[in-house]
């Protein structure tokens, strides 16, 4: 994947490439393991998540790995200015957009913060613009939530992921949470899409600290000595 040298920054809407209206490219119907449709329709009930976490190739088999509940998955661009971007103008560091999974999962099956540990146990979210040697603003960690309740529970798990991580000599929490309203998700080129699938021995440059995130864990009930 691109290796930036430079101090990464994140352009402003001026100094980011302008892009197009239309994509540059297509996008297959399937997705190459669980069988079903990338950009939908999707079923009825189904509910949609969106994560950055470091080069997507990795990051997107993590999610569809998952045991139950996931529908499909697919990775692309989000976060930044440029519509419509290729894979080249996001790795050059003047569109903005971060490397993100979308995630198409049914909450009957499994819940918005059982994804939430997914993500956070997947990288290190202390980074900034970087995972390990993957270095660039595409990299970076975030989520961008499509409800209130998303960014409430994607808070939640932020403050208490945070605590453990300190406690385990990290970082603090470099992570981006904003509305998914008013950031695209622009779906990546066709070689993207389940690349590791395709590529069983491809890059995966995903790596997480190690320290379990305490989401859906409920404490143990205080008890009285009589």
């Amino acid at each position: 994947m691109f290796l930036n040298s430079r101090t990464p920054q994140l352009p402003t809407p001026e100094q980011a490439l302008r892009g197009r209206p239309e994509p540059a490219f297509t996008v297959p119907d399937r997705h190459t393991v669980l069988g079903n449709a990338l950009l939908g329709p999707y079923p009825e009930g189904l509910e949609t998540a969106d994560f950055g976490l470091g080069c997507f190739w990795g990051a997107e088999r993590k999610f569809w790995q998952l045991p139950a509940g996931v529908w499909t998955t697919l990775v692309g661009y989000q976060g930044g200015h440029t519509e419509n971007p290729t894979y080249e103008e996001v790795c050059s560091g003047r569109t903005g957009h971060t490397e993100a999974v979308r995630v198409v999962y049914d909450p009957k099956l499994i819940s918005y913060e059982s994804l939430l540990k997914t993500f956070w146990e997947s990288h290190d979210p202390t980074q900034g613009f970087r995972q390990g040697n993957d270095v660039g603003t595409q990299y970076r960690s975030a989520i961008y939530t499509r409800s209130p309740a998303q960014a409430a529970a994607a808070e939640s798990s932020r403050q208490a992921y945070e605590q453990v991580l300190t406690a385990s000599g990290h970082g603090t929490i470099t992570t981006e949470i904003l509305p998914s309203e008013g950031r695209p998700f622009y779906p990546a080129e066709a070689y993207h899409q389940q690349y590791l699938d395709k590529n069983p021995a491809g890059y995966c440059g995903i790596g997480g600290t190690g320290v379990s995130c305490p989401i859906g864990i409920a404490p143990a009930p205080e008890t009285t000595d009589k």
